[in-house]
């Protein structure tokens, strides 16, 4: 990029903005920072350190469109930087642009190769693009260079199961001792291993950020690559149990990108879209078939809505929780009288929840009706379907109708 003709004064005031703004961003002072940064640009409207680190903060707060314009603008400026190319590649990670992410990050490992966090998010961005054997050494390498960050070996369990091979629990109990959120993570990893009492629910930071991750891909994959086909399913049960009338108040629980709420529109004249990722509601909104969306976990948005819904679905949504009655609960007294619900589940057997090693829950159907029956949602209508492929292999699933009576 060529030099401006901002003198040099200029050029070293906005330099130690930048300086300073940095040391609040270290302090967690985002909106410090963000300050200094701006007044940088008064002086230096280029300064490029100030739009790589303003494109780390939007990053950081789901801003993904702007911190793609200040990652690139940044590199653009100083092709060469590895901290520059760091953070774009990190962003493009986070933007579900895998492939560019990979190619850039890989050039951030050849340049550095001691920068632990882009040879883990190098190592993330090739898991999540099924290139695992290419992953594990970047992710092994990761926890070579920083053994006691347990982001490392938390990436590097997910990598191991995976792949299939050893060491995945191994990687997963030295990620126990973070504490928080990425502590929380590894204990529910190596419950899905059979390690430890299964939680009655998921961490809520852990389906936040994997389906933040995996939104720009989630249909693609879902509908091609696993023959994913619930929404579909759950409405042609759902039609013979109520005919799809254009006058109902309808809820799409866990509404993802909206799959679901196409499937649902014939029967709203109102639907609210819920869900728990802002990534995937981003989407949604691009739609333009729902009248309402919220970001909220959905025992609490149903809690705050007693009694305002005709219709409320759930597809994929309830195997990420473990102990239904919550949910249920919730939903029977969010409905009005007469009103329907209608959900899938992974079909499990015996234990009234189980915690698979996909990291999703499996319910005994008998239980969840039990569960229902008590909070007087009784059964219309069932089926037993295949919800999708998982490794090869089919997903078996049971979709209920229940009606509030």
């Amino acid at each position: 990029m060529s030099q401006t003709n901002t003198p040099p004064d200029s050029r070293q005031a906005a330099a130690a903005l930048v300086r300073e703004g940095a040391a609040r961003q270290a302090v967690g002072d985002d909106q410090g920072a963000i300050a200094l940064y701006r007044r940088a640009f008064e002086l230096e409207p280029n300064e490029p350190n100030a739009m790589n680190l303003l494109g780390i903060i939007a990053r950081q707060h789901g801003d993904l469109e702007g911190a793609l314009v200040l990652s690139s603008r940044a590199v653009a400026a100083m092709p060469d930087s590895p901290v520059f190319l760091a953070a774009r590649g990190a962003t493009l990670a986070a933007a579900g642009q895998l492939e560019e992410a990979v190619t850039v990050l890989s050039r951030v490992a050849s340049i550095r190769p001691g920068d632990a966090v882009s040879r883990r998010n190098l190592g993330q961005a090739l898991c999540a693009l099924g290139r695992v054997g290419e992953a594990l050494p970047h992710l092994h390498e990761a926890v070579a260079l920083a053994p006691v960050d347990p982001e490392a070996q938390l990436a590097l369990a997910h990598g191991l199961r995976e792949a299939g091979a050893p060491g995945a629990a191994e990687a997963a109990r030295r990620a126990l001792s973070a504490g928080g959120a990425v502590g929380a993570q590894a204990r529910f990893f190596l419950a899905s291993l059979g390690e430890g009492k299964a939680p009655a629910r998921p961490p809520e930071s852990y389906v936040r950020n994997l389906f933040d991750t995996y939104a720009p891909r989630f249909e693609s994959e879902l509908t091609g690559t696993l023959g994913y086909r619930t929404p579909d399913a759950l409405a042609e049960l759902l039609r013979g149990a109520t005919p799809s009338t254009g006058e109902l108040e309808v809820l799409d629980l866990g509404c993802g990108t909206g799959l679901s709420g196409q499937a649902l529109r014939p029967w709203a004249r109102r639907m609210t879209g819920v869900d728990l990722s802002p990534r995937m509601l981003d989407i949604a909104r691009q739609r333009g078939i729902y009248d309402v969306l919220e970001e909220a976990e959905l025992v609490t948005f149903l809690a705050a809505h007693r009694g305002e819904y005709d219709l409320i679905a759930a597809s994929d949504v309830l195997n990420y929780l473990g102990d239904l009655a919550p949910a249920l609960n919730a939903t029977a007294a969010a409905l009005r009288p007469g009103g329907y619900a209608a959900f899938s589940i992974e079909t499990g057997e015996g234990a009234p929840y189980a915690l698979g090693e996909g990291m999703r829950y499996r319910h005994d159907p008998a239980h969840v009706l039990k569960l229902a029956e008590a909070t007087r949602l009784h059964p219309v209508a069932r089926e037993e379907v295949v919800l999708r492929e998982e490794r090869g292999a089919p997903v078996a699933g049971t979709l209920l109708v229940l009606r509030r009576v």
